[in-house]
């Protein structure tokens, strides 16, 4: 059997995760209501040790980039709201660089909350 590429299982668990919740129309059973996921507050120290994944190519410490002929764009100081959202961006396919995709796709929302709050602290 040919195993399934990563996407295709991404979409197969997404869909019988969020599929499976969706109101059937012809269910007489009230739909139940959807509430958003409360904010989450990023831990700065918990960020900083996951930070190592991003250090490689965003050169942090004084921006040396690993991949010279590759712009890799300075992360270290950005708002956290910012990083926030790039990272959920790339998590969503919003935003399209395999590396990236990968890496958001890695960390859960609270990891992504982390990261941003100790991302932002940097100069």
């Amino acid at each position: 059997m040919r195993p399934q590429p990563l996407a295709a299982c991404f979409a197969l668990a997404f869909a019988l995760t969020f599929g499976a919740a969706q109101a059937d129309p012809s269910s007489d059973a009230p739909a139940v209501p959807t509430t958003p996921a409360p904010a989450v507050t990023g831990n700065v120290e918990a960020g900083r040790t996951l930070a190592y994944t991003c250090q490689g190519c965003h050169g942090l410490t004084g921006y040396k980039n690993a991949y010279p002929s590759y712009r890799v764009p300075k992360i270290g100081g950005q708002s956290s709201a910012y990083l926030t959202q790039a990272l959920m961006e790339y998590r969503q396919g919003k935003r399209k660089h395999p590396t990236m995709q990968a890496q958001s796709m890695s960390f859960s929302a609270q990891e992504i909350a982390d990261l941003s709050a100790y991302l932002s602290t940097l100069k």
